[in-house]
């Protein structure tokens, strides 16, 4: 039964708040009315998620939920984000009311608190100007040096095939930075991070900037959640992935793909083909389907660039080529790196757990060393980006003993692992619920 709508002005200057329990705030999580609570306040989004400048969906995810956790995370500007919140301000818990709801665990989530106080008293969500700097440097000497290889030693096998290694690692280090600029972990100010991230994505990678922060902070919001976070939507219709929806799956007798075959044809569909069969297009339809004409801008003056600089040197079949070739590298690169920390974990429908739970059962860590830091641009660090996505990444190290001190207090696994046993646990992974899905299919 669909529940009554209720009056959402803001409670009046002086007058009593109205009081609401955790039931009347989870019964507001459908299409037509949306609510959620931060800081035991409850809030009505229903109408803001179309204007709230993360997106829609990222916000609808924690409709008729506490979204206090993810709402300290994703904001560097909290008190400024207030304000616009004082209008859909409706009421608060009722005092006899927890916090945050019984799924959710109390004494884990009150000392992440305490730790995120300590990591901000720390200095550890400011970030060093130098490193940024330094490493978009070092991004635009390879792509000039990738340049000049061409046009010092011809257009020979081997000069041609150095340029596309080189043009694939701007590309890769490219997407690491401008995923530190999305996440606002450079500057103080959101404006800042916009314009770098805007020129970083735009111009160095030909990408929209509005299509990332649409995918991506949906994933940041529930890790390996089905249906809310988008990088596992390969699920079903690619790969049966997760224990729980694999065998789901297979008792529901859908077969869209053969899963048990999943971790062989990974490596025809998965890493060399993400970005240049499909990535490389959608940007293009996104942006146009969605117009935005800024983004598509910043694309643009990508695209005159690489034409205009290679095309000299190697008319239109050569540039094709070279170009198409950079995108088939960087795609493995981009694919092993990002799936690494997430498809060989928990992977399920969206439980509603505190925010520690929800991204520690989603994420893993491979080993540090400067090449993995440099390699996986920091994200071999993956639980403490999730944990704080707005954190600097050369400051990962430094808050991972507190996380790990954390997780091993409360029971929590905090895995971590070589490079290389991560790449292979995701082909492990593919095959263990490809079989599972299987057996579920023939038997349950």
């Amino acid at each position: 039964m669909a529940p009554e709508p209720l009056a959402t002005e803001t409670p009046a200057q002086g007058s009593s708040p109205r009081y609401f329990t955790w039931e009347e705030v989870a019964q507001r999580s459908g299409r037509e009315e949306r609510w959620l609570v931060i800081d035991r306040k409850v809030y009505n989004i229903s109408e803001f998620t179309r204007r709230h400048p993360g997106g829609s969906r990222v916000i609808s995810h924690y409709a008729g939920q506490d979204a206090t956790d993810p709402f300290v995370a994703f904001h560097i500007n909290k008190s400024l984000v207030r304000k616009y919140m004082n209008s859909l301000l409706i009421g608060e818990l009722s005092p006899e009311q927890p916090s945050f709801e019984p799924t959710k665990n109390k004494e884990l989530t009150d000392e992440f608190r305490e730790l995120r106080a300590t990591v901000e008293r720390m200095g550890l969500m400011k970030a060093n100007h130098v490193f940024f700097l330094l490493y978009l440097l070092h991004i635009l000497l390879m792509d000039v040096t990738a340049w000049l290889t061409l046009w010092v030693f011809g257009t020979s096998f081997v000069p041609f095939l150095l340029c596309a290694v080189l043009l694939s690692a701007v590309q890769a280090q490219a997407g690491w930075l401008q995923h530190d600029f999305g996440h606002l972990s450079v500057f103080s100010t959101s404006t800042w991070n916009h314009l770098l991230h805007h020129f970083v994505i735009g111009h160095l990678k030909g990408a929209p900037a509005s299509w990332w922060n649409h995918l991506h902070f949906q994933h940041h919001a529930k890790p390996n959640c089905f249906r809310k976070d988008p990088d596992i939507n390969m699920h079903p219709f690619f790969f049966a992935l997760g224990k729980i929806l694999s065998v789901e799956l297979g008792k529901q007798k859908k077969k869209y793909m053969p899963y048990n075959h999943q971790h062989k044809y990974f490596f025809l569909i998965g890493p060399p083909a993400l970005l240049p069969l499909y990535f490389q297009w959608y940007i293009f339809y996104f942006v146009i389907q969605r117009k935005k004409w800024v983004d598509l801008a910043w694309m643009i003056t990508f695209y005159l660039r690489i034409f205009l600089t290679y095309m000299p040197l190697l008319g239109l079949k050569g540039f094709l080529g070279l170009f198409f070739m950079v995108r088939f590298l960087e795609s493995n690169w981009f694919v092993w790196v990002t799936q690494m920390n997430h498809i060989p974990m928990h992977i399920d429908h969206d439980q509603n757990k505190d925010w520690v739970s929800t991204q520690l059962q989603a994420t893993c860590n491979v080993h540090r060393s400067a090449f993995n830091d440099w390699f996986s641009g920091h994200l071999n660090f993956q639980i403490e980006h999730h944990l704080f996505p707005t954190m600097p990444r050369h400051n990962y190290h430094k808050v991972a003993p507190l996380v790990q001190s954390l997780c091993a207090k409360h029971g929590i696994e905090y895995q971590s692992k070589s490079l290389l046993s991560a790449f292979a646990d995701i082909v492990y992974s593919l095959k263990e619920s490809g079989q599972l899905w299987l057996d579920a299919y023939l038997h349950q």
